[in-house]
C-alpha cells in the first residue's frame, strides 16, 4: 500500500524528490549485528550476536541485525531486500536466512525473511514481533531491549517455541479492530514537509474555491474533495493521521460554507450568478459551465558471510 501511494503520488504530481534519491550503500557485513547506528551498547552487541550464534549452530538459520543511520527516500522494504541479497543470508539450498533492520532516523524497520524460513516465520508473525515488542520499546527510546526483544522472539518461533515475552502482548491482534493501518511513506523530514506544502497547497486552493463558490458547484466540490484529502495526507503522514485530517475536513467545510452563506459579499454573488451567469470573487471569476453542461465552472486569473541464501520478499514492516 505504501509504495503505491507514493507512486500515485509521483505519477500525478511528477514530483521528482520522491524518485530522484540515489540508493544508500549496502553496509559490509562485519558480524551477526552491524549496529552502524551506534543505537546499541556494547553489551546489548555481544548479548544478541551470541544468542543469534547460538541458534545458527544449532539449526543452520542465518539471522543478522542491521541498524542504519539513515536510507533517504528508499522504502524500507527495498532496502530490506537488496541488503539480503546483497548479504546472502541463509544457505543456498534451504534460503534460511532472516534479517532484522531498524533506522532510527526515519523511524522504520523491518524483518525480511528468506524464501525457506516463509512458513515458519510467517508475514503475520513478523508483523506481531514488530508491533507488540519492538515498537513499544523503541518509542521509550529503549533500541537495546527492542531488538534483542525482536531477535529473541524470530528465534523462539524458528525454534517452534512460543514467545515468551510479554506473552499478553502476543496474543493481542496484530492489527485495530477495522483491521487498516497505512504506514506513511518513507520521506526525509525536509522533502516530507516540502511535498506537504505542494499537496497541501492544491488541495486548500481548490478547498477555498468551493467553499466561496456560490450554489451547486461548492458542493460538488466538497464531494469531489473527499478523496484528496484522503489519500494524500495517508501517503504522507499514514492512516491515523489522515482519519483527524478527513474528519475535520468533513465537519468544518459545510459549516465554514453554512457561516458565509450569510454574508453581503456571497449573496452578492449568487445573485450575480442568477442574473448575469457570472460574478467576481477575490480575483477569481466564476461562471456556470459551457452551455452543454448543467453544473457550475470556475477559471482564475493570475499567474560476516552469506552463504548464498535469497529473500523471500516477506516478513512485515513498521514504524513508531
Amino acid at each position: 500500500m505504501n509504495r503505491a501511494l507514493q507512486m500515485l503520488l509521483v505519477l500525478w504530481f511528477g514530483w521528482p524528490g520522491l524518485s530522484a534519491a540515489d540508493d544508500m550503500a549496502v553496509p559490509y557485513l562485519s558480524g551477526r549485528v552491524v549496529d552502524q547506528a551506534e543505537i546499541l551498547t556494547a553489551a546489548a552487541r555481544e548479548r544478541i550476536g551470541n544468542m543469534l550464534q547460538t541458534h545458527e549452530r544449532a539449526t543452520g538459520n542465518q539471522i543478522a541485525v542491521l541498524t542504519i543511520n539513515g536510507i533517504g527516500a528508499e522504502s524500507i522494504e527495498d532496502f530490506a531486500v537488496r541488503v539480503f541479497e546483497s548479504w546472502k543470508l541463509g544457505s543456498r539450498e534451504r534460503d534460511n536466512g532472516v534479517l532484522i533492520v531498524v533506522a532510527p532516523q526515519e523511524h522504520r524497520m523491518r524483518i525480511e525473511v528468506g524464501y525457506g524460513l516463509e512458513g515458519m516465520l510467517t508475514d503475520v508473525a513478523a508483523d506481531r514481533i514488530i508491533r507488540n515488542l519492538m515498537t513499544p520499546r523503541f518509542r521509550e527510546g529503549n533500541y537495546d531491549i527492542g531488538i534483542e526483544a525482536g531477535a529473541t522472539a524470530v528465534i523462539q518461533i524458528l525454534e517452534g517455541r512460543q514467545p515468551a515475552t510479554a506473552e499478553a502482548e502476543w496474543a493481542a491482534p496484530a492489527k485495530p479492530a477495522s483491521g487498516f493501518h497505512v504506514s506513511p511513506a518513507p520521506m526525509p523530514l525536509p522533502e516530507r514537509i516540502l511535498v506537504s506544502l505542494f499537496v497541501f497547497g492544491i488541495i486548500g486552493l481548490f478547498t477555498f474555491i468551493g467553499i466561496v463558490t456560490p450554489g451547486g458547484m461548492g458542493w460538488f466540490l466538497y464531494v469531489f474533495l473527499i478523496p484528496f484529502w484522503s489519500m494524500f495526507p495517508m501517503a504522507i503522514f499514514g492512516s491515523q493521521a489522515a482519519l483527524v485530517i478527513i474528519g475535520t475536513y468533513a465537519l468544518l467545510y459545510p459549516i465554514a460554507k453554512i457561516v458565509i452563506a450569510r454574508m453581503p459579499w456571497y449573496l452578492k454573488a449568487k445573485e450575480d450568478l442568477k442574473t448575469k451567469g457570472v460574478t467576481q470573487i477575490g480575483g477569481m471569476t466564476i461562471r456556470p459551465g459551457g452551455s452543454s453542461s448543467s453544473s457550475g465552472g470556475f477559471s482564475s486569473g493570475g499567474g560476516f558471510s552469506g552463504g548464498g541464501g535469497r529473500s523471500g520478499g516477506g516478513g512485515a514492516s513498521g514504524s513508531w
